[in-house]
């Protein structure tokens, strides 16, 4: 597009999170063929290097592609990629922080079985503490430890920019506890501390099982949680650092193993989006978040 000419005039070096399948895969895909350099990562080391070479035997240049493990949940992993990337590359352009989970488990395949009319999904669905903690850890903090991790890369590129690939279900209108809605919501006064104080609480409900008993979501509550934290996070970097472009994008509902390939997109249409707000423009917009490719409200 010409409207990413003035970005892709120079080399320019990814880092894709949860790159192994998916959507991630893709990203890497549609990044690489436009020629930029891409480091593929994923927690298993195998799978991440069978898509490796997936993608080379699809036509994309091996040049523009390389692989490193990263488990988003191990600081040591997280270090050894920023070192990866010091050495081999001296900079990073673009961080598409990837990675995520469920946080829950439901049998799609009985779903799809009975039917979509009348499933009650709440019955259908297991939400417990351990799964709930397994969701922050990689959903939040693990883009939280990533991002850190990489931004002195970040920062010696011209035109740096972050995306999180989130979702619309983290608005802040699929919380109903309304005291939680204006904290996540309050723009000007958002911190770290008060963002993780609010995943605290609820995983200190799910711990001692009132988490039913209190206005939390009732379906997929960590994920939703997780995600509308992920997009109060990137609020705060963007004030924190002007430098750099920092978005969040909901990809749209993409066939992923997450739901079951129940989605309506396809991994090429989920991907596209993440792909043009990270091949934006010198000087484009931050701290925005995108359902799909549209400029949308965090609310």
């Amino acid at each position: 597009m010409a409207e990413q000419s003035n970005f892709l005039a120079e080399k320019r070096y990814a880092v894709v999170t949860g790159a192994n399948k998916g959507i991630g895969l893709e990203i890497c895909r549609q990044l690489a063929s436009q020629g930029v350099i891409v480091l593929i990562t994923s927690r298993d080391g195998k799978k991440g290097l069978e898509a490796l070479n997936d993608l080379i035997k699809s036509g994309i240049s091996s040049d523009n592609l390389h692989y490193h493990q990263l488990d988003v949940t191990d600081p040591m992993s997280i270090t050894a990629l920023a070192g990866f990337i010091n050495s081999k590359f001296g900079k990073l352009d673009i961080l598409v922080n990837n990675a995520g989970i469920g946080g829950f488990i439901i049998d799609y395949d009985a779903i799809k079985a009975i039917g979509f009319r009348n499933i009650n999904y709440d019955e259908m669905m297991t939400q417990t503490y351990e799964l709930a903690k397994e969701c922050l850890e990689t959903n939040y903090y693990g883009v939280k430890r990533t991002t850190e991790a990489l931004l002195p890369q970040l920062e010696l590129s011209d035109s740096p920019r972050i995306i999180n690939v989130s979702s619309s279900t983290g608005m802040l209108k699929n919380i109903p506890n309304e005291r939680i809605r204006g904290v996540l919501g309050d723009a000007e006064n958002l911190t770290e501390e008060k963002v993780e104080a609010i995943l605290n609480e609820l995983l200190t409900d799910f711990k001692d099982g009132s988490f039913k008993e209190k206005e939390w979501p009732s379906r997929m509550a960590a994920y939703t949680l997780s995600k509308a934290a992920l997009n109060a996070y990137a609020r705060i970097l963007a004030k924190k650092y002007p430098s750099i472009i920092i978005s969040c994008v909901c990809p749209g509902v993409t066939k992923t193993d997450m739901n079951g390939n129940l989605g309506q997109l396809t991994v090429e249409e989920g991907a596209a989006s993440p792909v043009r707000v990270a091949l934006m423009p010198h000087g484009s917009p931050s701290g925005l978040f995108y359902a799909r490719s549209e400029v949308s409200s965090y609310e």
